[in-house]
């Protein structure tokens, strides 16, 4: 009960944070400094659990402030907070609950069973691409008995690549637009691609 009431209280105050406060802290990370590093992480790790600026654009912001090998570390820093705060709030805070509420989605089971499966190389390819939604990985990962450490070193290494391409595309919109676009654009496109390719292969596997 009393790790449910902190629980409950922790995602309040996220609650709070992200959609009350959102455009004061998007304006203290454009002004730079060392407190808008703080606060840049801490806006990372509320997207992890509510998108309440899209990702791209929030680390675009980060990489155009901070440039883009600043930007990657603290995106990074800010993404595995939230990660692992949202990976340990399934296992001991709600665990009852979301095992109530994926129970409703048989279609989980299968990737509960791909996660399982060989822990460290499922999380790290559905971190590299999303063909699970990370929430979904969170929770799961949360709920089964995969090892904290083994679910943060494959999420931090999976999670870089995206990090730093948008953080890189980011530091290039103010000097040039369309080529910071380009590259988002090209790297959408392979995930979107890497996605249609395992989509085919695992239902030609099934027929």
């Amino acid at each position: 009960m009393i790790k449910r009431m902190s629980s409950v209280g922790i995602l309040l105050v996220i609650i709070i944070l992200g959609f009350l406060q959102k455009d004061d802290l998007l304006e203290m990370i454009k002004q730079g400094g060392n407190l808008s590093i703080l606060i840049s992480m801490l806006m990372v790790a509320i997207c992890v659990f509510f998108p309440i600026i899209p990702f791209p654009v929030l680390a675009g912001v980060i990489g155009a402030v901070f440039g883009a090998t600043l930007a990657v570390f603290i995106s990074l820093a800010g993404a595995i907070v939230g990660t692992m705060a949202f990976f340990f709030l399934s296992r001991y805070g709600f665990r009852d609950f979301a095992v109530e509420k994926l129970a409703k989605y048989p279609k989980i089971t299968e990737y509960e069973e791909f996660l399982n499966r060989n822990s460290f190389v499922a999380i790290l390819t559905c971190r590299l691409i999303p063909i699970i939604p990370a929430p979904i990985v969170n929770i799961i990962c949360g709920l089964s008995g995969v090892k904290w450490i083994i679910f943060f070193v494959a999420s931090t290494l999976g999670k870089i690549p995206n990090i730093l391409i948008l953080s890189y595309a980011g530091s290039l919109f103010s000097s040039n637009k369309l080529y910071s676009i380009g590259i988002y654009g090209c790297y959408v496109l392979i995930i979107f691609f890497l996605n249609l390719v395992i989509i085919y292969r695992r239902t030609a596997n099934k027929t």
